[in-house]
């Protein structure tokens, strides 16, 4: 890439001062104790910050057996094993702690370079694209300190640097304000969802129990099954999702006639998820479509057969959801031994306020409408929040491609800085390499 002029090329180690190189941290950190040495993870590392309150602390020796890797305010920490190229500046209240060998730090010299600037290329594309080239691993993706130190460095004047920091932070502000936005949708489709159900089981119709509208109800098969197990799928929890049958994580088993006649789903049959660690998920059901017509369901779900000459199946299905039910339903279902159950028997005993066919028919149609406008909604904010995504490495390809803010022929050249700081460097003591710093 042809670089604006007043720019020069050179490498990651050439951005740090000759005494801190970019450098992994301690192997095995030990127990967390109290009152400890600080150090960081990449699971610390959440939107570009480091979550301080989730810090573990490890035993002084150990610490200074790494001191070479210790951190002060400022410095960068960059994950490089598991989920590379998470960043994040280390805050004062960590100066002093360290990092395990699954980051680096990167402390810049600041004659040459501004912190926020290394940072944001960090997160550009242009680094990126470097990170994929010398990743090395399958399960566990890392990256070699020698190669960090290799990688490429676009680096401008310091004025633009500082000019380009700024339109940066001006562009990201916008960008997290507008993400913050969408971040609010899922809940208001919640919250959508939730009062139509409410609108719609709150009418006044004369309530009937569950059990008078229905033809049968059982609990599934306890029969082992397995991807390939057999010929006739089964429906498990993870097939009950959304209110609707997914069929894209599918096991099988065989079994006799006897077995499949009691237990063959049919279009219009209402499963609910019976037991589960999540209180949530218990009492969730959906409805049986014609793509899961003649399958069986697993023991942790429930099967009701709707009498459709009192009640429609979508009827019924859309008030397990409503939050009258829930709430029974989850009372009835909390458990301290984390497994929440519920039975037939507390299914068969909810009083479903209960209008006329064309009435149900007409709520069905309401809340339908609804939850698709919902859906809609959600599915419209992924987009955005991907359109937003690439809008913000576009933003950030073009910064360091010169094209975000104007060059200022004023500015001293990057190559005449950075031909000064090697010439310092140059006539300063050489500083021992530590043996142990990572090549």
């Amino acid at each position: 890439m042809t670089l604006p002029d007043g720019w020069v090329d050179l490498h990651f180690e050439e951005i740090t001062p000759p005494d801190a190189p970019i450098i992994y941290g301690i192997l095995q950190p030990g127990p967390d104790l109290p009152g400890g040495v600080p150090y960081v993870r990449p699971t610390e590392i959440v939107g570009g910050r480091i979550d301080t309150a989730k810090i573990r602390r490890t035993s002084i020796a150990i610490a200074q057996q790494y001191s070479r890797a210790s951190l002060k305010a400022g410095d960068t920490v960059l994950s490089i094993v598991g989920t590379i190229g998470k960043v994040a500046e280390a805050p004062t209240e960590l100066d002093g702690g360290n990092i395990t060998q699954s980051s680096c730090r990167i402390r810049h010299d600041d004659s040459l370079l501004s912190g926020s600037f290394l940072r944001a290329f960090l997160r550009s594309p242009a680094a990126i694209a470097q990170f994929d080239y010398k990743r090395l691993g399958t399960a566990v993706p890392r990256l070699n300190i020698a190669d960090i130190r290799q990688f490429s460095f676009p680096l401008p004047p310091l004025a633009e640097q500082r000019r380009i920091v700024a339109k940066l932070d001006a562009l990201t502000a916008r960008l997290a304000r507008a993400r913050a936005e969408l971040d609010r949708v899922p809940v208001l489709a919640a919250n959508l969802r939730k009062e139509t159900l409410r609108n719609a089981f709150g009418q006044g119709a004369p309530d009937v129990p569950v059990k008078d509208l229905i033809s049968d109800i059982r609990y599934g098969t306890a029969k082992k099954c397995d991807y390939g197990g057999g010929a006739v799928s089964v429906l498990r929890i993870p097939n009950v999702q959304g209110g609707r049958i997914d069929l894209t994580d599918m096991k099988s088993a065989d079994f006799d006639a006897k077995e499949l006649a009691k237990l063959k789903l049919v279009q219009g049959d209402i499963l609910v998820i019976r037991s589960n660690g999540s209180l949530d998920l218990v009492g969730r059901s959906a409805i049986v479509d014609d793509g899961a017509a003649g399958m069986l369901f697993a023991g942790y779900l429930i099967r009701m057969r709707v009498d459709p000459s009192k009640c429609l199946p979508e009827y019924l299905h859309h008030f397990l959801q409503s939050p009258a039910a829930r709430e029974t339903l989850t009372m009835g279902a909390k458990s301290t031994s984390g497994v929440n159950n519920v039975n037939a028997q507390q299914l068969q005993a909810l009083a479903v306020p209960l209008p006329d066919l064309s009435t149900q028919a007409s709520l069905v149609q309401t809340i339908e409408q609804a939850f698709t406008r919902a859906d809609r909604l959600e599915v419209e904010a992924t987009r955005a929040r991907t359109l937003l995504d690439r809008l913000e490495a576009a933003i950030l390809a073009r910064a360091f491609r010169g094209e975000l803010v104007p060059q200022d022929p004023a500015d001293e050249p990057a190559p005449i800085l950075l031909a000064r700081i090697r010439q310092s460097r140059a006539a300063a003591p050489q500083v021992k390499r530590d043996r142990r710093a990572r090549t």
